[in-house]
């Protein structure tokens, strides 16, 4: 049999744990997975590498069309596809217009095709001005739908009611797509941001303590609760605390349909960080104390949490300038470091194995998501690798999102990605990019 590329001497991070196996690529799949291939062809040669399922990136904000000078499908990929990733799913916001029915979608789908250098899918957007084009979205492809139970910060993208939330929930029902809430409680968060704008105060602290976990409890409740009425598959994303996890997990015990993302952030940086790094790392929900990320180390390490995605969010530095932290555009670049924070804070600090650090950032979003070639290294799966030099520790100088205002920026990290390969083709090695590969569409169900 010949192959298209064989990959040798590598050592596989597979749901079982690492082994030593070979992997035999044709057509942009692997057809054979051996403990050697003795076939000729063409070869690259991973001895010394550790190979992960490409990671499966469930979140990001690439924003094209219409803020691509925030970040776009070129620079966002790229940088991407540095620390190891091989799939995306882009949020509905901060493009503009946002993807709220099958024009913006079709728009967006024809940008991404003509400037990713990686597979993505598209989520959709769920707000209270779009719900008679939830049937159109789904009918296009999208990915899942996305929903603000506080303010987005953008008007364009209102956050949900109660109703629509429970409308929408249906809907997606009947489509048998994911519905992705945002869950902090708009009214705690909009009248304490009130209370303290009022007292005249502006800072980090006064901005931390304008969000507290009680605004992610509250909402996490009401979407499961929700969840658990209409039978709606929920995606939380980005839980910040311990406390929501657990919310969350003991729902899902109990039959709800619902599924756990953090991100690199929270599991790296606390509240002292941003008070220290300062516009950099403002997000929403915001980052929180040491003991509240302690408890959210506790629960990804009993398996509680299922995806790790970046929210990569970045903006221009214009917007990152004030010094009233509330008027700063909230949002983080990380698309580069996922991988790398895993493998430094979770495998060398917490002993988390690297099958669970693979099954967080590839095979867990792959399967909530319905993309069958993606996630994993099996016969039939599409050859999506990153090549990773395990007991590397290196300083992470080389950043390629727009505005490398990335705060992992400058930080020692373990693990280098040496190779990224898209589909069988590498499209990332050692800092060098092959800007002629292109990414596909990816829809629910292959």
């Amino acid at each position: 049999m010949s192959f298209d590329l064989i990959v040798r001497g590598g050592t596989l991070v597979t749901p079982d744990g690492p082994r030593r196996a070979d992997l035999g690529i044709s057509g942009g799949q692997i057809v054979e997975v051996s403990e050697e291939i003795t076939a000729d062809g063409k070869a690259l040669d991973a001895s010394g590498l550790h190979i992960f399922p490409g990671v499966v990136d469930a979140h990001v904000h690439f924003n094209e069309p219409g803020r691509t000078h925030w970040e776009g499908f070129e620079t966002g990929s790229r940088a991407l596809v540095a620390g190891g990733g091989t799939s995306f799913l882009d949020m509905p916001l901060n493009s503009s217009p946002p993807v709220l029915g099958r024009a913006e979608f079709d728009a967006k789908r024809e940008i991404g095709e003509q400037k990713s250098l990686v597979d993505f899918g598209l989520w959709g957007g769920l707000t209270p001005t779009n719900l008679d084009r939830l049937d159109e979205l789904a009918e296009a492809g999208v990915i899942a739908f996305k929903a603000f139970m506080s303010h987005s910060g953008l008007e364009e993208f209102p956050a949900v009611d109660d109703l629509t939330l429970l409308e929408g929930m249906r809907t997606a029902k009947r489509h048998g797509l994911l519905v992705g809430t945002h869950a902090e409680s708009n009214e705690l968060t909009r009248g304490l941001t009130e209370q303290v704008r009022a007292g005249g105060h502006k800072g980090v602290r006064d901005y931390l303590n304008s969000r507290p976990v009680l605004a992610e409890l509250e909402a996490v409740t009401r979407a499961l609760l929700f969840a658990e009425e209409t039978g709606a598959a929920l995606h939380l994303v980005h839980m910040s605390s311990g406390r929501a996890v657990a919310l969350a997990y003991e729902a899902k015990q109990r039959g709800v349909d619902v599924t756990i993302e953090t991100c690199p952030h929270y599991l790296h940086f606390t509240d002292e960080d941003v008070e220290r790094v300062g516009a950099a790392l403002k997000c929403a929900p915001p980052l929180r104390s040491k003991a509240v990320q302690d408890e959210l180390w506790k629960e990804l390490l009993a398996g509680h949490i299922d995806i790790v995605g970046s929210d990569h969010s970045p903006a221009p530095p214009d917007m990152k300038t004030s010094d009233d932290f509330f008027a700063l555009w909230g949002g983080i670049s990380g698309v580069q470091s996922t991988l790398n924070v895993l493998l430094t804070d979770g495998y060398g600090q917490r002993k988390l194995p690297l099958e669970a650090i693979a099954a967080l950032s590839a095979l867990n979003p792959a399967r909530r998501f319905n993309l069958p070639g993606k996630g994993r290294l099996d016969v039939g799966a599409d050859a999506d690798l990153a090549l990773v030099r395990l007991d590397e520790t290196f300083k992470l100088t080389e950043l390629h999102d727009r505005w490398q205002q990335n705060p992992f920026g400058g930080q020692d990290y373990r693990g280098r990605v040496t190779h990224t390969l898209s589909r069988g083709r590498t499209v990332y090695q050692d800092g060098k990019f092959d800007d002629t590969v292109r990414g596909k569409l990816l829809r629910p169900g292959g």
